[in-house]
């Protein structure tokens, strides 16, 4: 592989810039600017100069192949923040013979050279997206390999049944164990249910880490628009006595408790012969369909009717009071509980999540399963054939065999640098 490099800190103003190079000529590169670094992941501040022009005074590190993020020998230059400084530095390594790296591309060679699997990867990008600490945390289990650790000991007993089955159909004229069929089946039974409790934990886990939706209903002057504000502490959405004011969809992105939940402040719901409202309305029905939880607001005379999944609440408490769970968006009364009882219903869902939270991930475990759907009148020889189908799919899960159609898409991703 040649030579890359990138700026792996955002770009722009700061106190620190990195600058990362990897590849066979990295070292070269590094001595070239900072002279001889005798021992690998440590520290030196080197000026760096290329010919007679000093660039900066940096700090300087090597890590060589085998140790390193990418497998690769690798370099990193600590350098001050300023852009022109990473600029200068760019262009020395340019006129070395590096090139500029692509998004990802520095985890992709770290799946190359067999330092992270591909889920491993798949939970660094998503460790590089997360926004909340339930993301975290997900993401973190994928990163440290735990999916991989699994799929190993699925593999692992698998491979013990079909060494069963082969010695079986290899050795028939031999004195062959008696339970060795009992083991088989005992074997690949245990395999499918784990495969298949795995994989009825994605659902769960990717809603996670896509995000949950929370959309508010109701008819106009509800009072949505106010409790998207009151929720956001800012003036979020339009706000008027004048129905209908809500045309489009507003979005509000928030960390609630750690959980990735976007709210949806809706048009209001009614017959309209506003063409732009008429959109607005469809609009409004199908995010709310398609959402996690919806939140509907009434006010006395009003329909007050609820639906699976709904918070059936009333709105302008400070006006008018009543039974059941109340607030008013211009006071703040009762909202604070509202999001308690919108998390403990995230936090339900949140609960089953498991390591599945990528389709590429599910369909593999979809085709181990489907091949493990096996009985004891089968001959030896198909048997065999079906554990090795099941096995070929959970490599694929983690990456290993067979995966090269999902490179691009995954480590497109990636920012540069990564």
């Amino acid at each position: 592989m040649d030579t890359i490099f990138a700026e792996a800190t955002p770009p722009g103003r700061g106190g620190v810039s990195v600058v990362r190079v990897s590849g066979p000529d990295s070292r070269a590169y590094l001595e070239s600017l900072a002279g001889p670094i005798p021992e690998a992941r440590r520290s030196y501040l080197r000026a760096l100069r290329d010919g007679d022009d000093l660039i900066d005074r940096s700090l300087v590190i090597r890590f060589d192949s085998g140790k390193s993020f990418t497998g690769e020998d690798v370099a990193e230059f600590h350098l001050h923040g300023a852009p022109v400084i990473a600029n200068r530095l760019s262009a020395a390594l340019l006129s070395f013979g590096a090139r500029r790296a692509e998004a990802g591309e520095f985890t992709r060679r770290a799946f190359v050279n067999g330092v992270m699997d591909l889920s491993e990867a798949e939970g660094l990008a998503d460790l590089l997206a997360a926004e909340t600490e339930a993301q975290r945390k997900l993401a973190v289990k994928l990163t440290d390999g735990e999916l991989g650790g699994r799929a190993d000991a699925l593999r692992s007993k698998l491979i013990r049944a079909g060494a069963l089955i082969e010695a079986s159909i290899d050795f028939a004229d031999e004195e062959v164990p008696e339970d060795v069929p009992a083991e088989v089946f005992a074997l690949v039974a245990d395999v499918r249910t784990e495969v298949v409790s795995m994989l009825s934990s994605y659902p769960a886990t990717e809603r996670l880490r896509q995000g949950y939706e929370v959309a508010i209903i109701g008819p106009p002057n509800a009072g949505k628009s106010t409790l998207i504000n009151r929720i956001a502490q800012r003036e979020l959405a339009l706000v008027s006595d004048i129905a209908g004011t809500t045309r489009d969809v507003i979005e509000l992105h928030t960390d609630l408790r750690g959980l990735p939940v976007t709210f949806l402040d809706t048009a209001g719901l009614r017959e309209s012969v506003d063409v732009i409202e008429a959109m607005g309305i469809a609009r409004a029905t199908e995010r709310a369909t398609n959402a996690d939880l919806r939140i509907k607001l009434y006010v006395d005379g009003e329909d007050c009717t609820s639906e699976p999944e709904q918070l059936l609440v009333r709105s302008k408490a400070d006006v008018v009071s009543g039974d059941g769970l109340e607030i008013s968006a211009a006071t703040g009364e009762g909202v604070a509980e509202l999001l308690d009882i919108v998390y403990n219903k995230l936090r339900e869902r949140a609960a089953s999540a498991g390591l599945i939270g990528h389709r590429r991930q599910a369909d593999a475990l979809v085709r181990a399963s489907g091949a493990l759907k096996i009985d004891e009148t089968m001959p030896p020889e198909l048997l065999a054939e079906q554990i090795r189908q099941a096995v070929y799919a959970l490599s694929e899960m983690v990456g290993r065999v067979g995966v090269e159609d999902y490179l691009d898409e995954i480590f497109s991703s990636f920012c540069i640098g990564k």
